[in-house]
């Protein structure tokens, strides 16, 4: 089965310049490629008509479709909508049924369109109306040469609501898509180089139509077993066994078997155990129990944490004792292991995780250089303890000190019968 491919557009000069954040792309990428279609590229352009043009141009070469997003509002500076119209020769018509939904939408607040507002009614006379019910841009479907063009508005809502409702089902029904299926680890505590070496033999023998990428971040790195084929039984089936045993090669470092965070796999560890945590931090400022907090349902888990940022908290607050401060410093094994103590008190909780380090740039010494960062995870019956040193900025440094402790964090809570 030919592979059917597609090109995400995204039309706006505050996605080039970084005022706007281009998440459009990411949700329709997602979408698409569960759909069985494979996203080739994604393009940024400005909000030029020959910069649009050149685009719809390149792409629609290589591509069976196009996913345009942004520029369809109704101000001067959209001009999306124009040049579309000059790349399919189009004229103009006002589509009753958009226009209707603009006098819906502006009645629901007790106001009336503008002139302005009305003409996100107009639309190129040889295009496919798409319904927006959550805005007042419709979206819109071309077909030139076989290859489809779907033109969406940039605010993300919108765009969803018609990603979902208008542009999936049109596409499958247009298309013949084969499976394309994904199995996700989540590993900790070992490099990408290393784990590449470590799994090499099994990547080797990997059939062809199975692909293996390595997605690292801050002392994490996600594998992915990507697999294509036309009948989706046997890719499924195969794509379990293969993922199976790539679980079972990086088991000692393994988090999670699919595509979570690490703080949603801490989160089913300690909500299978029914325990709490809280955290005490120094040099991480709060960032640990801030993260601790995004998934959704952390409050039967996390119970509070104290940011212990300066050492008279961490005496008065943690009940640190001020000869440990003075005979070891804050950034210290004795120190995170009497904050961890005094974090089980105050919080109350059955694990408390703890941290004081020096994430520089400036702060070091010989004895205890930039990145001498110390973490403490305990409960009432023990505290263990482990000393990380980087040598990075301040911002590298405070990811990989949050992602090693909450690992840190997780096996101390597994090997806790």
């Amino acid at each position: 089965m030919k592979p059917i491919s597609a090109s995400i557009i995204t039309i706006g000069d505050e996605l080039l310049i970084g005022q706007t954040i281009d998440t459009n792309s990411a949700f329709i990428g997602q979408e698409l490629n569960r759909a069985g279609i494979w996203l080739k590229r994604r393009v940024a352009v400005g909000d030029l008509r020959d910069e649009i043009l050149q685009a719809l141009e390149a792409e629609s070469r290589e591509n069976d479709i196009l996913i345009i997003t942004g520029g369809l509002g109704p101000t001067a500076d959209d001009i999306t909508k124009p040049a579309l119209r000059d790349y399919f020769a189009a004229g103009v018509r006002v589509d009753e049924d958009a226009l209707q939904n603009v006098h819906d939408i502006f009645s629901r607040f007790g106001r009336k369109p503008s002139e302005v507002n009305l003409k996100q009614a107009e639309v190129p006379d040889n295009c496919t109306v798409l319904p927006n019910r959550r805005g007042t841009a419709p979206g819109m479907w071309f077909e030139k040469d076989g290859v489809v063009y779907v033109s969406l508005p940039g605010v993300p809502h919108e765009m969803k609501g018609l990603i979902t409702d208008s542009v999936l089902p049109r596409l499958k029904e247009r298309f013949t898509l084969p499976g394309i299926s994904h199995r996700t680890a989540l590993t900790a505590g070992k490099g990408e180089s290393d784990l590449a070496a470590h799994i090499a033999d099994f990547e080797a023998a990997l059939p062809s139509w199975i692909k293996l990428a390595y997605l690292p971040s801050y002392g994490l790195v996600r594998l992915r077993l990507t697999a294509r084929g036309d009948d989706a039984t046997a890719v499924e089936t195969e794509l379990d066994r293969q993922f199976n045993e790539l679980k079972h090669q990086v088991r000692e470092w393994l988090v999670a078997d699919e595509d979570i965070s690490l703080p949603e796999a801490l989160h089913r560890v300690l909500k299978a155990r029914g325990r709490t945590v809280g955290t005490a931090e120094s040099c991480t400022g709060g960032y640990l129990a801030r993260l601790l907090t995004e998934p959704a349902g952390a409050s039967a888990i996390f119970l509070g944490g104290v940011v212990a940022y300066a050492n008279d908290i961490k005496e008065h607050v943690l009940g640190v004792p001020a000869e440990t401060l003075r005979a070891h410093g804050a950034v210290s094994e004795e120190t995170v292991r009497a904050m961890v103590a005094g974090a089980l008190q105050v919080l109350g909780t059955d694990y408390a995780l703890a941290t004081s380090g020096i994430m520089g740039p400036t702060g070091g010494t010989p004895e205890k250089p930039v990145g001498t960062i110390w973490v403490a995870v305990g409960n009432r019956e023990r505290t263990d303890t482990l000393l990380l040193n980087y040598r990075f900025d301040r911002a590298r440094n405070m990811e990989l000190t949050a992602n090693a402790a909450l690992n840190f964090l997780r096996r101390f809570i597994l090997n806790d019968l």
